[in-house]
């Protein structure tokens, strides 16, 4: 009798934990099922007409991450192209214009992108520049990285996939309205530069990419930045390993940077130069010198700064003291690369959304293409040979909270040229007489 109650109990026992077993095993799905009906609830709500309860479903998609953006995306994904409000609230999650193109989550917090980072394993990717990366009126180079960059399938899943990102306004972009007095306005910005930072989960830098580059070479950069990220990583706390390996690291680019330069200009038949430059920049240096660093945004820029600086060409040459080339040779130069940029259909759908129907779309792109060729060469050739000898240096290495900051100073001050010191960005000229009374 004893034995048969044993056997009972022990038969109930065991069909008990079966069931707990059969609980666990079947507990996460029940989790993501409850996760993908909160999603789409919060998805639905994020398009009421009532503010307030589409305000509070946007924040709320927010803390999903790339879960919100992507549930809200697959929802409307036919409607997107056609619908700007659609559009406008999936930038609202992502805090990233036209995000419909990249499905890319950005954080407006560091120190919960650091948090981020430390769970995930994965490096920051920092976006500086000037105005702000949900406005359609930021400063040209962060409008080219959401045309050029962002859309590109391969960079936006390389993103997505390996880096945390966060973006941070440098300070406000000058815009300038010509009013044509018949109800049209033409508003542009004028200035401004923007710069990719790759942080560990502390927050300190390891590299950085300034300007615009092609998709190829943008992607190139970010997988060597990852790759010394993860070396790092390993360093567990040695300040003095994890110095000798980044020091190594920017002295061994630099050094192939310095070998890829002097074949180049073999190849132009151009006489031998030192990569870098002895010279240091003027912090004083007009907006008209500034907008030249960049081929891209000098071509939408310029027309309006010869015409409201009223500084002459004859100044503009030589563009930067760290120019090492003529204009005519940077565009030779490029042209040694030119198979290499070339925009996906991702960045193709999105310009023509924004280019009127008549817009010759061939011309435009090839033009576009030329010119982040030239921005590519130049950028890597001048702003990021500097930032490596910076970097192999020992400088900017000792991760302290203010590193990062010291860093982006010089990189505005000096490669740049727009210094914080100088409120008015190069566009005010105390030697021209404009018969206007004095700015305050």
């Amino acid at each position: 009798m004893l034995a048969r109650k044993f056997l009972v109990s022990s038969f109930f026992t065991i069909l008990g934990l079966s069931a707990i077993a059969l609980t666990t095993i079947t507990s996460p799905q029940a989790v993501r099922a409850s996760e993908s009906a909160t999603l789409d609830s919060l998805v639905q709500q994020s398009t009421a007409v009532d503010k307030n309860t589409s305000q509070q479903a946007i924040a709320k998609l927010r803390e999903f991450k790339n879960a919100g953006v992507e549930a809200f995306f697959k929802t409307y994904q036919k409607d997107l192209p056609n619908n700007p409000q659609l559009r406008a609230t999936l930038d609202a999650i992502c805090q990233q214009k036209d995000c419909d193109a990249s499905r890319l989550y950005w954080y407006k917090d560091l120190e919960a992108a650091k948090a981020a980072s430390k769970e995930t394993g994965k490096p920051i990717l920092a976006l500086r520049l000037l105005g702000n990366l949900t406005d359609e009126l930021s400063c040209a180079n962060s409008r080219f990285f959401r045309t050029a960059l962002y859309p590109n399938a391969a960079v936006s899943q390389l993103l997505r996939d390996r880096f945390i990102l966060y973006w941070q306004p440098e300070r406000p972009v000058p815009k300038v309205t010509i009013d044509f007095g018949d109800g049209r306005k033409l508003e542009q910005t004028i200035t401004g530069n923007s710069i990719h930072y790759v942080l560990d989960s502390e927050g300190r830098p390891l590299d950085a990419i300034a300007g615009l580059y092609s998709p190829q070479a943008f992607i190139d950069n970010l997988k060597q930045a990852e790759a010394i990220a993860q070396s790092l990583a390993n360093t567990n706390g040695n300040l003095n390993l994890r110095r000798e390996i980044l020091v190594k690291y920017h002295r061994d680019r630099l050094a192939k940077l310095e070998k890829n330069w002097q074949a180049d200009l073999r190849r132009l038949r151009l006489p031998n130069q030192p990569l870098l430059s002895i010279a240091t920049s003027d912090p004083k240096a007009s907006a008209m010198i500034a907008s030249r660093l960049t081929v891209g945004k000098a071509v939408v820029e310029l027309p309006t700064l010869m015409r409201i600086t009223g500084e002459p060409l004859t100044e503009l040459n030589p563009p930067s003291p760290f120019a090492k080339l003529s204009d005519e040779n940077w565009a030779r130069l490029a042209r040694l690369y030119q198979n290499r940029v070339y925009l996906d259909q991702g960045s193709i759908k999105l310009m023509e959304r924004k280019l009127p129907n008549s817009a010759a779309m061939s011309t435009i792109i090839n033009s576009f293409e030329r010119a982040i060729a030239q921005d590519t060469v130049r950028n890597e050739y001048v702003f990021h040979a500097q930032i490596h000898n910076w970097f192999a240096n020992g400088e900017f290495i000792n991760g302290d909270t203010t590193t990062l900051t010291d860093l982006n100073r010089r990189v505005y001050d000096q490669l740049f040229m727009t210094p914080a010191s100088d409120p008015w960005l190069g566009l005010v000229n105390e030697n021209i007489y404009t018969g206007i009374s004095k700015n305050q």
